[in-house]
Parts: structure tokens; sequence; C-alpha cells
């Protein structure tokens, strides 16, 4: 089911009316923490790109990530994202992401997966 999302959202470039610019270069670093003790950090080194359908905004990217977690060895697995955010009125607008990363051994039989939606309100 995932696999097929991703397809859906890579394939958005390809429907009429779509505006495509890219492609674009996103290094993201996340550290965590547990109260005071460092647990890790995961860099994502990832290629994407990013358009428009209509008044939607929407954007898809992928490559290595290089999950350093505390005391043991950085290893490199796959992860990517995909977007999309939408005006809902002049000043607010609605947006979403879905996220994953492959298991250790990097194969998609067991991903890690991630979603967040929220709202931005601009004054």
């Amino acid at each position: 089911m995932f696999k097929s999302a991703l397809a859906a959202v890579a394939a958005a470039p390809l429907f009429a009316g779509a505006a495509l610019a890219g492609p674009y270069v996103n290094v993201e670093a996340n550290a965590s923490w547990t109260g005071d003790d460092y647990t890790g950090a995961t860099t994502d080194i990832h290629v994407g790109y990013e358009g428009e359908v209509g008044t939607a905004s929407w954007y898809v990217q992928g490559g290595p990530a290089i999950v350093a977690a505390d005391g043991a060895e950085n290893s490199t697995r796959f992860s990517g994202k995909a977007g999309l955010g939408i005006p809902v009125s002049e000043a607010l607008s609605a947006y979403g992401e879905l996220s994953f990363i492959t298991a250790e051994d990097e194969t998609f039989d067991d991903l890690g997966l991630g979603g967040k939606l929220g709202v931005k309100y601009n004054f």
C-alpha cells in the first residue's frame, strides 16, 4: 500500500496542469535525546522534486540516510518523504507528510513509517 502511495505522488508531475520545479537537494540531520542523554542522529541526504497542481503544492524526495546511534556503528539506509500543502483560506493552509526509512538490513520488508498533519496560520 505504501509503495503505491509513493508511486502516485511520484507520478503527480505527469497530471495535466501540474507545474514541476526541481530537482533539489535537501540535507537534514535529526538528533534525539532522552532527558540529557544523547541517543543518536539520522542524517538524510535527499534528492527531490516539487511542484504545484492547481493551488496545492507537493514534493517527493529520497536518498541515503546515515543512522548514527550513540555507542553503535553508523549504518546507511534508504529514506524518503512525500508531502502536500493545500490552502484553506488566504491566511490558513493545511499540510501533510508521509515518510519512511528502511530497516537495518536495507530492505523494504520492515519499513519504519512516519506521518504528520498540520495547519499553518499567517497573520
